[in-house]
């Protein structure tokens, strides 16, 4: 990689407006997409898709503590809907064991995820196979007010049949290539190849929100965009400042940057990449897979790509509004220590 210097390209101005907490409305014979953001919308919309069903809930969850979520499933579990949940055993199986003993005394079917996968960091809920949230945040209550995440609400039919046909054979530990739908990015099968698609797609410009940075590739195509002219900006949570030099290398070459690094104040946990915003071509990557080589390669991981119009306008708002109040100025923290990831 070059670390030539080049001019900044000019920052994202500032956002000035915000968007009410969303309610999902899907429109009869047509596709949804209902952006949540957090921490601005919290939970009630997740609530909401929880507490609407009436025949099924399967839900694959890296991590659950949310005592409102088991209190919902549960609930539902005794009126009579089959609810399932999958759970992360290799990373959080001492974290989620409170949620996997609640939830199995209270009629829900609990499924220790399938151990040949690093971990099983998927994040997605789908109700009545009908509809699905596909997130970037974990159910866990004390991360919510402070934690920058997002989660799509959608109703489209291919994706939804694509999830369940995994989460069916997932449940039973089968193996299976999952099928992809519309818009769905799986680890580990073709989510390298889609992130990679939407960066070396890019003609205009680039948003990237993550919490990590960690995969070679992924690294040399966001410089191979900045060479070719693409405008990069990029949020970068980095908490031990493991990333610093691959970030000052984007930054000598031209992207604009901007750090987090604070698990008590605000914490980049959103997985984004927003390619060509504002033109016809742009296109979205939103789910839970990080840029490690880790989740794209060895974990249970799920996201989309798609092109919704308002879903694009939020995920820019929010991540805009982050880029101007982080910390563009790269310094290694004071506290810094190899990363535990």
């Amino acid at each position: 990689m070059t670390t030539k210097k080049a001019a900044p390209k000019p920052a994202p101005k500032k956002p000035v407006h915000k968007k009410p907490a969303p309610k999902p409305k899907p429109t009869e014979g047509s596709t949804t997409y209902t952006l949540v953001t957090m921490p601005d919308n919290g939970l009630t919309a997740i609530y909401n898709l929880l507490k609407s069903a009436t025949k099924t809930i399967d839900m694959t969850m890296y991590e659950l503590t949310d005592t409102t979520v088991t209190t919902i499933l549960t609930t539902a579990a005794k009126s009579g809907v089959k609810v399932r949940v999958i759970l992360d055993q290799n990373n959080e199986k001492k974290s989620n064991t409170t949620a996997y003993n609640t939830l199995t005394a209270g009629g829900v079917s609990v499924h220790w995820a399938n151990p040949t996968y690093a971990c099983t960091h998927q994040k997605t809920i789908t109700v009545d196979s009908a509809t699905s949230a596909i997130m970037t945040l974990n159910l866990v209550t004390v991360d919510y007010p402070t934690s920058r995440d997002f989660a799509v609400i959608t109703n489209n039919a291919a994706d939804i049949a694509a999830i369940e046909t995994t989460f069916n054979a997932d449940f039973t530990d089968a193996t299976i290539t999952p099928p992809t739908g519309d818009n769905l990015v799986w680890s580990p099968t073709n989510s390298r190849a889609s992130l990679l698609s939407v960066i070396n797609g890019a003609t205009k410009s680039l948003l990237i929100a993550q919490e990590e940075m960690a995969d070679t590739q992924v690294e040399s195509a966001i410089e191979a965009a900045l060479k070719r002219g693409v405008a990069v900006t990029m949020v970068q949570e980095n908490l031990t400042g493991t990333y610093t030099a691959i970030l000052q290398t984007f930054k000598a070459d031209g992207a604009n940057v901007a750090t987090y690094s604070s698990r008590t104040g605000y914490y980049i946990h959103a997985k984004i990449i927003l390619a060509d915003y504002g033109t016809s071509q742009a296109t979205l990557f939103l789910g839970s897979e990080n840029v490690s080589t880790a989740s794209l390669n060895k974990n249970r991981e799920l996201g989309l790509i798609f092109n919704d119009a308002a879903c694009m306008e939020g995920v820019y708002t929010a991540i805009t509004a982050d880029y101007n109040n982080g910390h563009q100025t790269l310094v290694v923290p004071a506290h810094f220590h190899p990363q535990i990831i």
